[in-house]
């Protein structure tokens, strides 16, 4: 993959040697071939073909430490979700602020 890669960026650096040094060129336009027709197209590519093997590396780590996990015996790193029972949630300690749509309406 990476062979393609760097001769994809050889030819467009050639393409923006070729502009630079023309007579009708410039160094901006040079400047512009190189980004635009080489770097970022290439950047998309190698990250884009790069992302299975991310994702195979964190799999990996994720079972790795699922493992270590299971071999201390610890249930410590597991995630509890908060207000897991089944009680409704108590009431407010601080009754200065109403409740929205609560307000009172005497005056």
């Amino acid at each position: 993959m990476y062979l393609i890669v760097i001769a994809w960026l050889y030819v467009t650096l050639l393409m923006a040697l070729a502009e630079a040094f023309s007579t009708q060129g410039s160094v901006l336009g040079a400047i512009i071939t190189f980004v635009f027709y080489g770097l970022l197209p290439m950047a998309l590519v190698v990250y884009l073909m790069g992302t299975p093997l991310r994702r195979k590396a964190i799999r990996k780590s994720e079972q790795l430490a699922r493992e270590e996990r299971a071999a201390s015996g610890s249930t410590s790193g597991s995630v509890v979700q908060p207000d897991a029972g089944s009680h409704s949630p108590s009431r407010a300690k601080n009754t200065a602020v109403p409740a929205v749509g609560k307000e009172d309406l005497r005056l």
